[in-house]
């Protein structure tokens, strides 16, 4: 996945421009991004401060660890029951 040269925190920063009413056209044109770029970033951004933004981030990380460990247990177990099955 392409790395944004942005950071959550200036992608924040950008979103509360247009909320303090500043036109998308000239805040694409100071920032530099496509019209496009500013209304996904609004979808994905959208009504979130940069604290909730570090926290979401923390639990999204926390959870694909999670994800792992159960992949890596669910795998154990099949081999275990495998190796007791071919024991019977």
């Amino acid at each position: 996945m392409k790395k944004s040269r942005f950071t959550e925190t200036q992608i924040v920063s950008i979103l509360k421009q247009a909320d303090a009413g500043v036109p998308v056209k000239d805040i694409c044109r100071q920032a530099g991004i496509s019209t496009p770029t500013y209304y996904k970033w609004k979808s994905k951004y959208g009504g979130l401060e940069a604290s909730e933004l570090r926290r979401v981030k923390d639990l999204e990380a926390e959870n694909s660890r999670l994800k792992r460990m159960y992949a890596e247990l669910a795998l154990d177990n099949a081999a275990m029951k495998d190796l007791i099955a071919k024991k019977l």
